[in-house]
């Protein structure tokens, strides 16, 4: 059943970018296509994050550990969105003219948060194979991927700073982010009391 589900669960990622890709080609991407497509794209990034997050606590509320299979899919899905939300900034909106990409990253607080998030995305998409979990030891693969969580933090907050008209969605995305975090707080202070008391 989980083998059979990875291509649907792919296809579904995929869904987003396909669609978008559609708005485009019959024009029905706005009065401004460019931003349409980098926000869209930064938008589904940020949602599979918080999916990918979700999934720990999915795997606790109903017991199936085969859910934690699908966070490799999820993650890597994130990864690339962010990955076309970022060319889509540099080659669409700036047109990879470098000097005003870099004068914009120096001071536009939300792109410059936006970079950090993408650095600290990187390893961990590096490092989602077998193979590296094996070469890295689980123990350290472990720590490692936890810069999801500071990773994530960046991402909310540049999309606060970045939106001015729909900014209920941004606190949304938020508010459900900082539930996620919370949950997992709670989670290690309860195992952490749990190992002291014995």
């Amino acid at each position: 059943m989980h083998r059979a589900f990875q291509p649907i669960l792919c296809l579904l990622c995929l869904l987003p970018v396909i669609s978008l890709f559609g708005l485009g080609i019959t024009d029905s991407l706005g009065a401004n296509p460019i931003e349409t497509v980098v926000r869209s794209l930064g938008d589904w990034g940020f949602r599979l994050i918080l999916i990918g997050l979700f999934i720990p606590v999915l795997v606790k509320l109903t017991g199936k550990t085969l859910f934690n299979r699908w966070r490799r899919i999820i993650g890597l899905a994130a990864f690339g969105y962010v990955v076309l939300h970022l060319l889509a900034w540099l080659g669409l909106d700036q047109g990879f003219y470098w000097p005003a990409i870099v004068e914009d990253i120096t001071k536009r607080t939300y792109i410059l948060l936006g970079m950090a998030a993408f650095l600290l995305l990187v390893p961990l998409a590096v490092t989602s194979s077998n193979r590296m979990i094996q070469r890295l030891g689980y123990a350290r693969w472990k720590r490692l991927h936890r810069l999801v969580y500071p990773a994530s933090i960046l991402v909310a907050v540049h999309y606060l700073l970045l939106v001015k008209a729909d900014r209920i969605t941004a606190a949304v995305y938020a508010m459900v982010l900082a539930v996620l975090l919370l949950v997992r707080v709670w989670w290690w202070w309860r195992d952490k009391k749990s190992f002291v008391q014995g």
